[in-house]
């Protein structure tokens, strides 16, 4: 299929396909990667709690001068943040200085202490109970709930009590990580999949690997232009490539139509170079349920 520029989530809004991911992007760098992003064709920003710079991207929204309704604005509700989700919600909105959120994640399906200990006495369900009462009671500031890295194993649980499906889940994505079992669970019910660290993460072996490099050279692009655009390929797919300088935020956004030959031989990577570079242990949960962190 050709790539596309955007996707439509169940609750019928429209998700950019390419957009800024700020994981690991400092202040004093991110405002600014934002500013020029937005200044330059994204309409997509990521950002999380977690990542202590919701501040500096709402610094960089409003620096782009690109008015809020052009924009698609993602953030999540940190591991620490689980029993208090109302007052955290709150909190990020006055970060980021933007009175509603274009969709809210749940960072990962793993509650945490204040010290980022795992806290085995709260349920990650009722977090998500909490998150569908906040969007169902406050549609002026959620237009959209989701998760982030949630296996089948974790759906299964959530979908069986959920009175809203997620409209998203954000979880790594990359030839050395393709994860089908959950791309196929989401998609046979309308959840769009989000590939984070779709290049491998920070001086990725994808980049060099043969494969990409020979798709690469056929298109005259960069190898992370090829990951990135493996994702926009694929129906219901967004991606977030990730960077603070303008260059790379530059050339990251550049999306070319792969064959269908060509995403079966980056997903053949798997087989002979599987890796993750986001393993879901360092919660205190074990493998939340992949099949490859059991």
């Amino acid at each position: 299929m050709p790539a596309t520029t955007s996707v439509k989530l169940n609750t019928g809004a429209v998700m950019p396909t390419v957009g800024l991911g700020t994981w690991k992007s400092k202040p004093g760098q991110v405002e600014h990667a934002v500013e020029f992003a937005l200044k330059n064709g994204y309409k997509h920003i990521d950002t999380a709690a977690g990542y202590q710079n919701e501040t500096e991207v709402g610094q960089g929204i409003k620096a782009s001068g690109l008015p809020r309704d052009q924009m698609f604005l993602t953030t999540k509700l940190d591991n620490t943040d689980q029993r208090h989700p109302a007052k955290a919600l709150e909190a990020s909105l006055k970060k980021l200085d933007t009175t509603y959120l274009d969709l809210w994640l749940m960072h990962w399906p793993a509650p945490m202490t204040k010290d980022g200990q795992a806290d085995k006495g709260h349920d990650w369900l009722d977090t998500w109970k909490a998150m569908e009462d906040l969007y169902l009671a406050h549609p002026e500031k959620l237009k959209a709930i989701g998760v982030s890295n949630f296996s089948v194993e974790y759906f299964e649980r959530l979908l069986k009590v959920a009175r809203v499906v997620p409209a998203v889940n954000q979880i790594e994505l990359h030839p050395s990580c393709p994860q089908d079992d959950v791309v196929e669970y989401c998609q046979n019910r309308g959840i769009v999949m989000t590939a984070y660290s779709p290049l491998g993460s920070d001086n990725s072996p994808l980049l060099k690997n043969e494969t990409v490099t020979k798709i690469a050279a056929k298109y005259d692009v960069q190898p992370a232009n090829v990951l990135i655009s493996l994702h926009a390929n694929k129906p219901m797919h967004t991606v977030l490539p990730k960077s603070v300088t303008n260059e790379r935020i530059l050339n990251n956004a550049k999306i070319i139509d792969l064959t269908p030959e060509e995403i079966g031989e980056l997903h053949d990577i798997d087989k002979t170079h599987h890796f993750r570079a986001c393993h879901p242990s360092w919660t205190g949960f074990g493998g939340l349920g992949f099949p490859d962190c059991k």
